[in-house]
């Protein structure tokens, strides 16, 4: 066992066998590299990437590899998850040097780490077109004992390039119309009117992408162009929904497509990926009022709570792609999720069989096609996808809407418990304060929406265990990474973010006002830590890290992608507290977030789609609803629930009842608890500054209002 047994990293311990002398980052490696006068070789993954294993039984696992590696460099593994600053600076690089990046991702640095070489996998040896990693070590090793002072050189070079691009631009004054109509316009133009999505392929699922057009559509409610927005949010969920990208069996969202169907996924589970889904399928029911929404929300938290959430506390990251098929033989990517028509039929009655075959496109040699499998590894399987709605077989079959789901039900409690007897995918159980406080946004927004009490319950015991276990109140340091302990790397400013939406979605539910304090504190520490003076943008990480200087460029992150860019979720955060604190406790920060984002919005506007829908709010005048009426009431429940439907973050929800205090809310507190209740009903009022509506006590009504604009 190599150094990186001791590593509290579950990818970092997948490799702490390797015959590689691996080093984790930090001072041992960076010393040891510059008194022996050798190159660094940075290894980056996580530990549910499928590329990543390949290398490692390809390379890694390799004695001819390791002696190489070994002799001629300081090898060093990073969990992108772990210290995303390090991914992120030298995928900068790859990407600009390479113009392609991802994970395994493979870089050579100097003993002051400046960057010189880079790519992401290569196999051991030249093949599919691709050089091999023998080669590349071989040709790196020679050149760094011929020319090292030239690479050395270079290396500086390219590092000061870097740093001026990623300086940004300075701030500026940004037409926000005009930049979210060519969002749209670019959103409109990418979207495949057949399947779905945007683009071709592979797919990937985009919530900020999705969240914007929401909005979008919400906010030119009578216009043609909002109405299309509407559509592309509307049909893109469903063909997620339809596809083999959704868990048909067990609830969750595969992480990406490699088609344009949404059919055949790439088949790990993130915990970001969960809840920003869920998330943005109960804005769709909370817009819409849907039924398949609201079951594709449960179905998600649902697998949450089942799957992911752990003993201690906290949720898992991820579960892996690879897991080892119930026949035997070695790990392979969706092992745990396919089936041969030959399983099903020894699972299955023939009535369920046949509708399964038919709702999900079951066939005897298997359904997933050749070029969406290029290795085989996936051949005489299938992957379970509606490819109709279910009212068109029951049509076909002579059955009733109810008794054709009577039957899809059955079959999928069966296979469910026939793939619970299957060995499971691996599983990434640390726990990333993050990607756990976007969960624990989704079960208070769906506790509040869907009035289920388990999801409230879960978001608090959420956000209790993220702070109890990664927040050091006697220095006021907020903590990343939770596994066997408290892990020693420092919350980023995306960590912030997300943890403050926490919060503030769980005042939403509790109404208990402590949740407001406690998101002040810390979005004070995030500006405090974060803020760039010069831009008024945010960096991902603090100005004195782990390791001052390791990290040779200092980031901003400019795109809402797999998770939303901090300024994005800051924007929406701020808007929120404008709503909720009397005073003006951020002056200027809201306009300063647009203006200091002018360049990217200008020349790339779908980069940061969740910007723009928080930009979109920002144009919106505030709305209060306030609920009058005991919460245990389910009349009460009913209208804060329809309260919360509202698409914008520039709203206050509250509930009043007596005993309840607002104390954030400054003068403004004495004028919401006098509103009265008559004749003892639970009634709603919207409101704006000291002056609100007649009493509203249908639920329906209130959306309509809301959903109206007044």
């Amino acid at each position: 066992m190599n150094r990186l047994a001791t590593a509290k990293s579950p990818y970092l311990r997948q490799h702490a066998a390797n015959p590689v002398d691996w080093y984790s980052w930090g001072s041992e490696a960076f010393a040891k590299a510059k008194a022996e006068g050798k190159p660094i070789f940075l290894s980056v993954g996580y530990a549910t990437c499928h590329w990543c294993h390949v290398m490692a039984h390809e390379s890694f696992e390799d004695p001819e590899v390791a002696e190489l590696l070994n002799r001629a460099f300081v090898p060093v593994k990073v969990d992108r998850e772990e210290r995303p600053d390090v991914d992120q600076a030298y995928m900068a690089f790859v990407q600009a040097t390479t113009g392609q990046g991802g994970w395994p991702m493979s870089v050579w640095l100097t003993s002051d780490l400046q960057p010189f070489y880079g790519g992401t996998y290569f196999p051991k040896s030249d093949r599919w077109g691709l050089v091999g990693f023998l080669s590349v070590l071989e040709q790196i090793a020679e050149l760094w004992s011929r020319h090292r002072e030239e690479l050395a050189h270079r290396a500086e070079e390219i590092a000061g390039r870097l740093r001026e691009s990623l300086a940004g631009s300075r701030p500026a004054i940004v037409d926000g119309e005009r930049v979210v109509e060519r969002a749209f316009e670019e959103f409109s133009r990418a979207f495949d009117p057949e399947w779905g999505g945007f683009g071709p392929k592979p797919k990937f699922p985009r919530p900020a992408a999705l969240h914007f057009l929401l909005r979008y559509g919400a906010s030119r409610s009578h216009r043609p162009e909002g109405e299309r927005a509407r559509l592309i949010a509307k049909q893109t969920l469903e063909a997620m929904a339809r596809g083999g990208i959704r868990d048909q069996i067990g609830g969750g969202f595969h992480r990406y497509s490699v088609d344009r169907f949404w059919r055949v996924p790439h088949f790990e589970k993130m915990l970001y990926d969960q809840a920003q889904l869920a998330s943005i399928y109960l804005e769709s029911f909370g817009a819409e009022g849907d039924a398949r929404s609201e079951g594709i929300v449960r179905e998600v938290l649902d697998y949450l709570l089942r799957d992911l959430e752990l003993p201690g506390g906290g949720f898992a990251s991820a579960e892996d792609a690879d897991s080892f098929p119930p026949e035997g033989g070695p790990a392979r990517e969706g092992a745990f999720y396919l089936w041969t028509q030959n399983e099903l039929s020894e699972i299955l009655e023939p009535a369920e069989l046949a509708l399964a075959a038919d709702l999900w496109g079951v066939r005897p040699e298997g359904n997933i096609p050749a070029d969406a499998d290029p290795h085989q590894e996936l051949a005489d399987r299938n992957i379970l996808f509606e490819r109709e709605p279910i009212e068109g077989i029951a049509a076909r079959r002579g059955l009733s809407r109810e008794e054709a789901e009577r039957i899809r039900k059955s079959a999928a409690a069966k296979l469910f418990h026939a793939r619970g007897q299957r060995p499971r995918p691996a599983k990434d159980d640390k726990v990333v304060l993050g990607w756990n406080a976007l969960a624990a946004s989704a079960l208070a927004r769906a506790g509040l929406l869907l009035g289920e009490e388990r999801y409230r319950a879960a978001a608090e015991r959420t956000v209790d265990f993220l702070l109890s276990t990664l927040f050091e109140p006697a220095t006021g340091k907020l903590f990343r990474l939770y596994r066997e302990g408290r892990g020693e790397v420092e919350a980023f400013a995306g960590d912030y973010a997300m943890l403050v939406q926490a919060l503030l979605d769980l005042f939403e539910l509790t109404q208990e006002a402590g949740w407001v304090e406690k998101a002040v504190f810390f979005q004070d520490r995030m500006e405090a830590l974060f803020r760039d003076p010069e831009s008024g943008a945010y960096w991902t990480s603090g100005a004195d890290g782990e390791e001052p200087g390791a990290v040779p460029f200092r980031m901003r992150e400019e795109y809402d992608g797999a998770e939303p860019a901090p300024i994005s979720l800051a924007a929406a955060n701020l808007l929120r507290f404008s709503a909720l604190l009397p005073e003006e406790r951020w002056p200027g920060r809201i306009d300063a977030l647009f203006g200091a984002e002018a360049d990217q919005l200008v020349h790339g506007p779908t980069a940061l789609p969740q910007l723009l829908a928080a930009y979109l709010d920002s144009t919106r005048p505030p709305v209060s609803v306030a609920v009058v009426g005991a919460r245990s009431d389910p009349r009460t429940r009913a209208l804060l629930a329809a309260g919360a439907s509202l698409l914008s973050w520039r709203r206050l929800l509250l509930g009043i009842e007596p005993g309840r205090r607002f104390p954030f809310l400054g003068e403004k507190e004495g004028f919401y608890l006098s509103l009265p209740l008559p004749s003892g009903t639970p009634v709603a009022y919207l409101c704006q500054s000291f002056s609100c509506s007649e009493p509203i006590s249908d639920p329906e009504t209130l959306r309509m209002r809301l959903r109206n604009g007044s």
